[in-house]
């Protein structure tokens, strides 16, 4: 069983999506509770790649490779749970897009990819997209998060606009709207009427996590979160 568990670890470690739904197989066919197979195996795989990530001992393409074998391992995990049990793994779901004008993507990948390896589902939309298209894509993917990314000042009043777009449209209390980017700042954040704002990626996905365990969207008075080291 411990054999089985390490194997599993060290495909999320290596980014080898092949090695990890093979050692997830066999974690069934082992008979390991598959939240045992994804607490013990898989999330300890994860807890590696994510110190080394901050110790800048790997970077972003090994922080996507791990996501991907992640997932990989809770396709074939998932399959052996209760549907209640596959929801309480499931933090929720994410838009994400850098605004209409800006085309930088590194933040925001890097923000995407955190967020897939701390289990939430995220759709990542690009870069220069149009609010129309982000709320449309929120909508249709029953998103709980619409995340704004941009690099520009020139951009940050398109993340006005989506705050905008959505109370005009009466669906501000569906979703929680977080911003970030080197312009953003809390006051922005606050002044807008976004529900957080993170100052690094990792903030980032923390505050998410509190947003949708803790909060409901568009509260009387927003909640920003402003992670100081």
């Amino acid at each position: 069983m411990e054999e089985i568990l390490d194997r599993l670890a060290k495909a999320i470690i290596e980014g080898d999506p092949e090695l990890a739904a093979a050692a997830a197989r066999d974690a069934v066919a082992a008979g390991i509770p598959p939240l045992k197979a994804i607490e013990k195996g898989a999330n300890r795989g994860l807890e590696i790649v994510g110190d080394r990530f901050g110790k800048f001992e790997i970077f972003l393409p090994e922080l996507i490779l791990a996501g991907d074998a992640m997932n990989a391992a809770l396709s074939v995990l998932l399959e052996s749970l209760s549907a209640a049990e596959a929801k309480s793994l499931r933090q929720g779901k994410v838009v994400i897009a850098t605004v209409t004008g800006d085309i930088h993507d590194i933040g925001k990948n890097i923000v995407s990819a955190l967020l897939t390896v701390n289990g939430f589902e995220v759709i990542d939309l690009g870069v220069n997209i149009d609010v129309k298209q982000i709320i449309h894509k929120a909508e249709d993917s029953k998103a709980d998060i619409i995340a704004l990314s941009t690099l520009l000042t020139t951009s940050l009043p398109y993340q006005k606009d989506v705050v905008k777009y959505l109370e005009d449209a009466g669906k501000r209390d569906r979703y929680f709207v977080i911003v970030g980017g080197g312009p953003v700042a809390p006051d922005w954040a606050k002044q807008i009427g976004a529900d957080g704002y993170g100052r690094t990626a990792a903030h980032a996905v923390e505050l998410c996590k509190r947003l949708v365990a803790e909060c409901k969207p568009h509260m009387t008075d927003p909640l920003v979160y402003d992670f100081k080291p």
